[in-house]
């Protein structure tokens, strides 16, 4: 009896293994159509992928380029950003399979092409922003350690997908399973332009230690953090004190 219970208890098991193994992207990824036809927007081919980056031209030496959530529909958020730095022409990435662009979700592809809109807009602007909003602050993240951005702000920011993952589903062997990781805390020490960390103050999704775990993370003096308090993961943008925080950030500079 007791072989047989411990036989389909690891039966249960290796069957819950194989579900996320296989479905796991589609935890990270949440695809969505563009909602605002109007939006303005660029066309990058990359490897036989098309990757559609929704702008607003600006004339001039300063670029911005956003990087969203995992379920975000940047179409949407463009007019926000716009109205926040109005002296830089703002670009954001479509990923895959989100709004126009083709293929499917990965952190390699995904990478591959924030690269590929870095090199467009650098080519373009000598001052170039970056900014990440949860699963788009990673990108923002690597990207700022192997490229040189001037700034760089990053919203509901975690250390990494794996910690967060580990910390969900805990009897999980997520180290063996888990296929994008997305790693901020292990590209941060290689960023040197001046970070600003946004958290929200009741974020339900991103726990505050794994905030503070990626800004220890960057090399002294870089990062800065500011709480924006009675807001969540997804309530954040709407605080007032969320865009003075970005207003004070960009009119700081030199």
């Amino acid at each position: 009896m007791l072989v047989l219970v411990l036989g389909i208890t690891l039966t249960a098991y290796a069957g819950i293994c194989l579900f996320f193994l296989l479905a796991q992207r589609s935890f990270i990824y949440c695809p969505r159509p563009s909602l605002n036809p109007a939006v303005t927007c660029l066309t990058l081919h990359r490897n036989q992928t098309t990757i559609r980056v929704a702008s607003h031209r600006h004339d001039g030496p300063r670029g911005l380029i956003y990087f969203g959530g995992n379920a975000e529909d940047i179409s949407l958020t463009l007019p926000e950003i716009t109205a926040a730095f109005p002296a830089r022409a703002i670009y954001m990435l479509y990923y895959r399979g989100y709004g126009d662009s083709s293929g499917r979700p990965t952190e390699a592809g995904l990478r591959e092409d924030a690269a590929a809109v870095f090199e467009f807009v650098r080519s373009r602007h000598a001052h170039v922003t970056l900014v990440g909003r949860s699963l788009g602050s990673s990108l923002a993240v690597g990207l700022a350690a192997n490229h040189a951005p001037q700034r760089l702000v990053l919203i509901t920011p975690f250390d990494s997908i794996l910690a967060i993952a580990s910390q969900i589903a805990p009897f999980l062997p997520m180290r063996l399973l888990l296929r994008d990781r997305w790693e901020s805390v292990h590209d941060a020490p290689q960023v040197h332009c001046p970070t600003l960390i946004l958290a929200a103050g009741d974020d339900e999704l991103i726990p505050a230690a794994n905030t503070d775990r990626l800004l220890r993370a960057f090399p002294d003096g870089v990062a800065s953090l500011a709480v924006i308090p009675d807001t969540d993961h997804n309530s954040i943008s709407v605080a007032p004190a969320f865009w003075q925080a970005l207003h004070d950030f960009a009119s700081d500079e030199s």
